[in-house]
Order: C-alpha cells, then structure tokens, then sequence
C-alpha cells in the first residue's frame, strides 16, 4: 500500500514535471512568435510614417514644381503601392519604386534653388531620410527575430510541439536583385 502510494506520487511529480517543461517550451515558442510580429509592427509604424511624410513633401513641393507633375505622380504612385503591399517580399518591390522616385525627386529638387532653399522642405527631405535609415534598421531587428523563431522551431524537441500546435515559418525580408546590384558611381558624376 505504500509502495502504491509512493509510486503513484512520483508518477504524478513526473507528469507535472513532464507538463510543466511543455508549457515552458510553448511559452519560449508563443513568445518568440510575438517577437516577429512585433518587429514587423515597428517596420509597417515606420512604413506609415514615411508615407505620411511623402505626402507632406508631396504637397509641398507641388507648389513650386506643377511642371514637373510626373515625378510628383510617380512619388505618389509609389506611396500608394507601398501602402498596399502586403509582406516582406511586396514591402521590398514598394520600397524600392519609393526610393527610385524619391532619387528622382532630389534630382529635380537640384534645379529649384527656391524650392531646395525652402526650410521645410530640406526637413521633410531629412526626415524621410531618416525613416529610411530606420526601416533599414528595423528590417535587420525583424530578420534577426525571424531567424531565431524560424530556427528555434526547427530545433528538437520544440520542433514537435511547434508542429503540433501551428508555428510555421515565417518569410524573412529579401532584398530585391536590383538593390544587390553594384551602384555605378560613375553615372552618377557622368
């Protein structure tokens, strides 16, 4: 009766070891899931703040430079896309027609004195300069999450609980094949 009883006391210390280091192991996966959204939340935060600040720049400049309509369109046209684009892999097509307009855009701004010399124009310029630089910044965070999660499930043993209770990979941020290609400086002074 007491080998019984003991028995059945450390069959029950073990099940609740046993159940205790599965819910250990799901809270790091729940928690690492959380971490990728998360990162992906601060890059759509900055995402939204860059359009908001083209349209800024937009109107702006639309006051001084109604002949140059069409790069004006092609920012917008951009912003727009960019607004749309849903994942890493739509989020990288927008943001690089976003860049080529708006190096379009500095390039005409060049041939406005008036509208270069304008204050609020240089600190919208600045400014998106500045969420660009941090979209960078957030996008290597977001990788760094994703790599970890992504690995993190593929590791044994959370591998059988991950698959057990839907944690799938999740898609990294890529750059497209034209922002991997060499700049050519040369045009730029040419």
């Amino acid at each position: 009766m007491v080998v019984t009883l003991v028995l059945g006391f450390v069959v029950l210390i073990v099940i609740l070891l046993v159940v205790g280091y599965i819910v250990s192991l799901y809270n790091q996966l729940v928690s690492l899931n959380r971490r990728v959204d998360q990162a992906k939340q601060n890059i759509d935060v900055l995402l939204k703040q860059r359009q908001d600040e083209l349209s800024k720049l937009v109107d702006a400049a639309s006051q001084f430079m109604d002949q140059e309509e069409k790069v004006l369109t092609e920012i917008t046209m951009a912003r727009e896309m960019a607004e749309k684009a849903q994942g890493p892999q739509e989020e990288a097509e927008a943001d690089q027609l976003v860049r080529t307009a708006m190096a379009d855009f500095r390039a005409r701004v060049e041939e406005y004195p008036e509208l270069k010399s304008q204050g609020n124009m240089m600190q919208l310029q600045e400014r998106i300069t500045d969420i660009e630089s941090q979209i960078s910044d957030r996008r290597e965070v977001y990788n760094e999450a994703t790599t970890r999660y992504n690995t993190r499930i593929a590791q044994f043993p959370y591998v059988v609980l991950a698959r057990q209770m839907g944690f799938d990979d999740k898609e990294l941020f890529r750059a497209s094949e034209k922002d991997k290609q060499d700049v050519d400086i040369s045009a730029a002074f040419g």
